[in-house]
């Protein structure tokens, strides 16, 4: 998408670099975004830095500039795009134990992490290469509504979950394998978490999905990518675009990505824009019916934490519902 004046820019980032000092580190670099009228998040902790922000594009160059100023982050990857607005409606910048949540903490990328496959030299890949197992990293939400054609999927609903699923990869031990995930940070520590099971010929795609689709067109990526911010999804395939996500209520063909409007749901599903509005943004008849539901504005975009419903931490309870 072409840069013009009424556009935000949004960055997409990570880097895997020792923080000393995470409390005070996260102080200051709170301090810099609200200098730069940032928007977004951004999670600190003493493995690196991982984060996704909006803002204007002189404020988020300026910022790209300040952290590749910083030794310890030079070698950032950061993945730009355009939007009209903010794709955020705060800022939150985090201390948390892992810069993506896992539990392969004792994992450390930097010493040890499956080897880099570039967007154009992974395009010519999945092209010409028949024994190559393509392997997504993500929640089950996330390859539902969109992922590579013939891609091997799991059955997660959190990236921690990874591990407990080597039992099911084991018949991949021998084959090529690169791994792929949103913008490549899981990938870091899935692909090394592989390599230390003893799978030896393992890879993968750098920068993940949004680079692809920004560098190679996003040639046979089915559906659309979810990302995490109020924009839900982007399109990425600008050559052979396929819609592989059914709506959640009718059963048809959309790839339109909603949070329910029920804050103790609040499942990431996609819903045509007819069930939106229909159902007021909600999955069911019993969320639609809910006394804590929230106002639907034809997004299906709320703060992602609400009453019952923690990100890091998953669904404090759910409801009970039947589709319509």
């Amino acid at each position: 998408m072409e840069n013009t004046e009424n556009q935000y820019k949004v960055i997409l980032y990570y880097c895997y670099a020792e923080i000393e000092n995470p409390d005070q580190f996260r102080d200051e670099h709170h301090l810099m975004c609200l200098e730069l009228d940032l928007r977004g998040r951004i999670i600190i902790s003493k493995e690196g830095l991982n984060g996704t922000v909006s803002g204007s594009t002189e404020n988020v160059d300026e910022y790209m500039k300040r952290v590749k100023a910083d030794p310890r982050f030079a070698d950032t990857d950061f993945k730009e795009d355009f939007h009209p607005e903010h794709t955020f409606k705060k800022l939150n910048v985090r201390h948390k134990p892992e810069i993506v949540h896992s539990s392969l903490s004792h994992i450390n990328p930097r010493k040890k992490t499956g080897a880099y496959v570039e967007p154009e030299q992974f395009r010519e890949m999945i092209k010409n290469e028949e024994d190559i197992v393509i392997l997504d990293v993500r929640s089950n939400y996330e390859h539902e509504l969109g992922r590579f054609k013939n891609a091997v999927t799991l059955d997660i609903e959190n990236f921690r979950d990874f591990p407990d699923k080597i039992n099911e990869l084991e018949q991949y031990k021998g084959k090529k394998i690169v791994t792929y995930c949103t913008g490549g940070i899981k990938c870091e520590k899935a692909s090394a978490f592989l390599l230390e099971q003893g799978f030896d010929n393992v890879h993968q795609l750098h920068g993940g999905i949004i680079k692809y689709g920004l560098e190679a067109e996003g040639e046979d990526f089915e559906g659309k990518c979810y990302v995490f911010d109020n924009r839900l999804s982007v399109d990425v395939n600008k050559v052979n675009p396929k819609v592989v996500s059914k709506c959640f209520v009718c059963d048809t063909n959309s790839d339109r990505m909603v949070n329910c409007a029920n804050p103790t749901c609040n499942v990431h599903v996609p819903i045509c824009e007819k069930c939106g509005w229909e159902m007021e943004g909600a999955c069911s008849k019993e969320c639609k019916e809910h006394p804590e539901k929230r106002e639907y504005n034809g997004t299906g975009y709320y703060q992602k934490k609400t009453n019952g419903y923690d990100p890091y931490k998953g669904f404090q309870g759910k409801v009970e519902k039947t589709k319509i």
